[in-house]
């Protein structure tokens, strides 16, 4: 019996790191450059940072200058890609590329209609972040949750959670909360 699971639970592992591995290959395009993304871009960078959002949901509108800022503090150090699930006629790229010109968005906003990326990463929520260590090549969910810790005031924040995932990170010291709940808009799927 206990063989029998513990081959079970190397059989899941192994099934486990070999769709990490595969998953991290998605290829999107992203609407402000016109080209076309891949994990495998980033394979020299620590880890990439990916943000499900929306044009529509209220929670993306709250959360665009703190996200303005985290582009502005990792830029050239570490990858933040946006990513838009929606399928709604409000969510098009036409207007996801509008939109986040007019916020001064600047991050490769990818269009993710076939709902790949949010499949794979298990993202139902937006605003909803991602950090994803890069373990030799192969991208491994280091946190999961939301930006911080107030959705709504971004002068109530008292805990940058993804911010402190990124910089921990960034310094090679473990990530102080791995998961957070997630508030925001869900991702109505296909």
């Amino acid at each position: 019996m206990k063989r029998n699971l513990l081959i079970a639970c190397l059989f899941v592992s192994a099934t486990l790191q070999a769709q990490t591995a595969s998953e991290t290959w998605v290829t999107l395009p992203d609407v402000l450059s016109g080209k076309q993304v891949s994990f495998k871009d980033f394979t020299t960078s620590p880890g990439v940072v990916v943000i499900f959002t929306s044009v529509a949901c209220p929670f993306d509108g709250y959360y665009t200058n703190r996200i303005k800022q985290l582009q502005n503090a990792y830029a050239g150090k570490l990858p933040i890609l946006l990513v838009n699930s929606y399928t709604e006629a409000p969510e098009g790229e036409e207007w996801m590329k509008k939109t986040a010109e007019a916020n001064g968005i600047t991050l490769p906003y990818l269009s993710d209609k076939e709902q790949l990326l949010m499949t794979q990463l298990g993202a139902q929520r937006s605003p909803e972040a991602f950090l994803l260590k890069n373990v030799n090549g192969k991208f491994t969910e280091a946190y999961h949750g939301t930006i911080d810790d107030n959705a709504q005031a971004e002068a109530g924040v008292k805990q940058t959670f993804l911010k402190d995932a990124i910089d921990a990170l960034m310094a090679g010291k473990p990530i102080p909360s791995a998961t957070t709940r997630t508030v925001g808009c869900y991702i109505r799927k296909k």
